[in-house]
Order: C-alpha cells, then structure tokens, then sequence
C-alpha cells in the first residue's frame, strides 16, 4: 500500500517529474546496500522474537509519520523517515521469510517450498486489495485522504502482525533457540569454570588488577578503550566478513543472477507508476494494473510449486528465467510502438539540467520551430473553412504503454517463481547461524543493482528516454539469466535440460521395481 502511494506522492509533489522518486529509491538503495549485512547481522545476534517485534514497531511507526508529514508536502523529511521504515522493513523480511519459515518447516524440503509460495501469494493477495483500495480513495477523493488512510491502517495492521507473531512463536518452539546462540553459549560454559579456579584464585581475585611482568599494574581503562576502538570499527569486520562470506558460498552466482533483475525500469515500482502517470494513466487505472500484475505474480507462485516437483528446484529457475524473458519483449516492442513518447532528438539529459541550472541553461536542441511554423501556416490556410473541425483533441494513442505493462505484468509469472527458486536455495545451503547476513549481503547486491538503475533514470529522467532505459533493463534481466544459468549448468550438467527432478526419479524406481515376497 505504502510503496503504490509514496510514487504517486512524490510525482504530485514535484510537478510531473521522475525526479524526486529517483531521488527517493536512490536513497532507499543506498541505505540497504551500506547497511545490508549489519543489518542481517543484528538479526544474527539477537532473539528471533526480540528482532521481529522491533523491526514491526518501527516500520510502521515511520509509515504512520511518513503518512502525516505527505499532508504538509515536507518530501525532505518524508524522504528520511520512509527510508528507516524500509531498512525496518529489511528486518523483518530478513528474520521472518528468511528465517522463521525455515525454522518452521524443519528439515522437509517440499514442505519449505509450500511456506515460501503460501507466504507469496499472501503477499501478493496484499498487493490486489491494498493498491486498488488507495488508488480509489485517491482518484475519488484526494491525497490528502488517502494520506490519512494509510496512517490509520498502518496503526491498526501493527497490532495484528505483532498478535500473530507472537502467536506463531508460541507455537514453534524451536525459535525459541538460535544454533549459533546455542554453540556460543556452551563455548563460554566450557571456558568460564575452569579460568575462575585456576591456581586457586577466586572470582573475586580474578576482578582485580592484574601484575605487569615488572611489576606494574595494568590497569581496565585501557582495555576498555581497546574494546571501544574495537567496538567501533565492528560494523565495518562484519560487513567485510560478510562480502567474504557470501562469495565463497556454493550459491554466489544463482544470488547474483537475482540481484542483476532489479536492474530495471521494467517493474511496478514508484519509476513505472511515475512514467505510466505522465503517460495520462490515473491512480484507478495503474491500482487496477498492478493488481493484475499481482495476480500474474500468484500465478509464478502456484506454478513454482508444480514445476519443481516435476523438474526440481534448480531446472524450475531455468524454465523461469527463459519465461521471464520471452514476456519483457513485448516492453521492447513497445519501444517503437505507435504513441511512444521516444524521441532521440530530444537529449535524455535535458530534463536534469533544467532542473539543475534553469530554462536559460538548458542544453540545445535542433532548432524545428521554423518548419513547424510554416507547416503551421499551410494548414492553417488550407483548413480555414474546417476550423470546427479543429476543435476537436487529438486521439492519443495507448498502444506503447500498453504492450509495455502486458510485457511487465505477464513477466511477473517467470519472476516470482524465479525468485522463490533463488529463495529456497538460500535457505537450504546457508547455514543457520550465517542465515541474517547472508540474506543481508543478498539485500545489498538487490539494492547495488536497484540503486544503479536510479542512478541510471535520475541522469535521464525525461519520458522520451524511457524507451532507451527499457532496453537497457532487458539487457541486464538477459545477463542475470545468464548467470544463473552457469550456476544450473555447473550444479547439474546437462540434467539441466531435462523435466524431471531426482524425487520424481526415485519415485518412478520405487513403483518400477518388483516387490519382494512375503513369507508368513
């Protein structure tokens, strides 16, 4: 609901412009990407329970404020307070569809799998109702409604998602405890008793200073300054340890094809909200497109579950990845389709630097003013008798962005089963104890990527470059599919190729074989 309105927002704050919503992911981007791992880190480090509720409190706590502060058109301080409720919202995705849903499911594989697709298409049954609902209140009644809106429900959603939780927690006992918290503490078990009596010494002699081979006392301050230098430059061992960690890990390339997806205009983010208003498509129509684009996502989920058990988990993100791509072109048809606002007179540059230096400092332009004025006077004398005619609006044609949201709404199939594919392989070849940063450092290189295409529109930001940055998106969704496909292929072989997964296999060789006699 928040991330359909905050587009819409921001678009009316700044008169029309893309600008101030690139702004907004490029912020949001570059938060995820520094504070990535420490944040999968703190989810490490603490209690499941203790992570999940504060990281609930938070978001929607800033989600409410954001709400407030939209009626008095502050986007300085809208744009602060949403980028802590997405870093809170980081969290909680990192600790409950990372972590939780594995702790839950145990060690079933296929049941793992049915969690990831029932937590999905929850989350896309949200995306139908949640847009559709806001972009209604919006085209009938104002922004400012639909501000007030989203703060109420915000308030109201943060009391059930923490009832239910806790109800789930209570449940599951097992999250109650972590398996890197588990081996620490016997660690510190196993070291403490014998330190406290070695050569006869007390606990309350262990307390006191300790003797210099001269005879000095070394004194706590400077250990205690040690540990705050240490301390200090903690976050900053983890987030190299966490890099570290996550290239050495079997899955690098299959995460890095993921990442290399959010490098596109190509999805219903606040860019594709933003281009399809200036387009001359209101908040009702783009909240019925995505909730069409939430369905064809429930569609991917429901698909991932049959396609791997047919083929198994790694064929499945193959088979998504070519559907993926075979759908994003009808986006590079739409390129050069009738009503296509791309203009490669018009320098994609033009829009920022009016903003930056002003109308007098805007970049030339090929100078069509005469042509157009004496094409002007012609009609003009040939027509004046149907200047009645001439009354009438031209007849603006969709065509463009229409096949441009069916490439992106039907792409959304081969997507969401793509990414559960990548999912589900985190969480069955990452440790337990590395679950939080590894799934931080694969935030990161989301937002790495998601952040270089708001760099990318932020540079061109004016709509007739749009259809240079769609081709550009595809050409980075072909390169991720590629590099999954190098991880499928060194994982498999040439098993990659084949629908037919090794359960499938084994269950085939079970009912195949002879049963043996029985003897009574």
């Amino acid at each position: 609901m928040w991330n359909f309105a905050v587009a819409v927002f921001l678009v009316e704050l700044y008169g029309n412009s893309l600008l101030l919503t690139a702004v907004y992911g490029l912020v949001v981007a570059g938060s995820v990407l520094l504070l990535g791992a420490i944040i999968g880190d703190w989810v490490d480090r603490n209690p499941r329970l203790k992570v999940a509720q504060t990281s609930l409190l938070v978001q929607n706590s800033c989600v409410i404020a954001c709400g407030i502060l939209l009626m008095t058109t502050c986007y300085i301080l809208v744009i602060t307070i949403a980028n802590i409720a997405n870093l809170a919202s980081t969290a909680t995705a990192i600790s409950i569809q990372r972590d939780w849903v594995v702790v839950v499911a145990g060690q079933d594989s296929s049941q793992l799998a049915d969690m990831n697709a029932t937590v999905r298409i929850i989350d896309q049954l949200t995306n139908i109702l949640a847009p559709m609902l806001v972009g209604q209140i919006m085209a009938f009644g104002s922004h400012f409604i639909g501000c007030g809106f989203i703060s109420g429900w915000n308030l109201c959603s943060m009391c059930l998602e923490y009832a239910l939780l806790w109800k789930v927690y209570q449940k599951t006992p097992a999250l109650a405890v972590k398996g890197g918290q588990k081996e620490q503490d016997q660690e510190l078990k196993q070291l403490s008793s014998p330190r406290k009596l070695e050569n006869g010494q007390s606990p309350e002699e262990s307390s006191q200073p300790l003797m210099a081979d001269g005879g000095a006392v070394v004194s706590r301050a400077s250990t205690k300054e040690t540990g705050c230098c240490y301390q200090m430059t903690e976050p900053l061992r983890t987030l190299k340890a966490g890099w570290v960690s996550y290239y050495n890990q079997s899955i690098f390339f299959a995460g890095m094809s993921l990442s290399f997806l959010y490098m596109t205009v190509l999805g219903f983010d606040c860019i594709t909200t933003g281009y399809a208003y200036t387009q001359g498509l209101n908040g009702s129509v783009l909240s019925l497109l995505m909730g069409a684009s939430a369905i064809a996502g429930i569609c991917g989920t429901v698909a991932f579950t049959w396609v791997r058990k047919k083929c198994g988990l790694i064929c499945t993100g193959f088979i998504s990845g070519v559907a993926q791509l075979s759908c994003l072109l009808l986006c590079v048809a739409s390129v050069f389709a009738p009503g296509s606002p791309l203009d490669l007179s018009v320098s994609p540059f033009q829009d920022l630097y009016s903003h930056l230096v002003g109308d007098r400092g805007a970049l030339p332009e090929a100078d069509h003013s005469l042509m157009r004025g004496l094409t002007g006077d012609l009609l003009a004398a040939g027509n004046a008798t149907a200047a009645p005619a001439e009354e009438l609006p031209p007849l603006q044609s969709y065509m463009s962005v229409g096949l441009l949201f069916a490439g992106v709404i039907a792409a959304r199939v081969g997507l969401w089963s793509f990414d559960l594919t990548v999912t589900q392989l985190i969480q069955e070849n990452v440790v337990e104890s590395e679950r939080g940063v590894i799934n931080g450092i694969q935030n990161s290189m989301n937002y790495l990527l998601d952040l270089l295409h708001f760099i990318m529109v932020i540079l061109a930001p004016n709509p007739e470059a749009f259809g240079l940055l769609v081709i550009i998106s595809v050409s980075f969704v072909a390169m991720g599919h590629i590099m999954y496909f190098r991880f499928a292929f060194k994982s498999l072989g040439t098993r990659v190729f084949l629908c037919c997964s090794p359960e499938q296999k084994a269950i085939e060789a079970i009912v195949a074989s002879p049963s043996l006699p029985t003897t009574v």
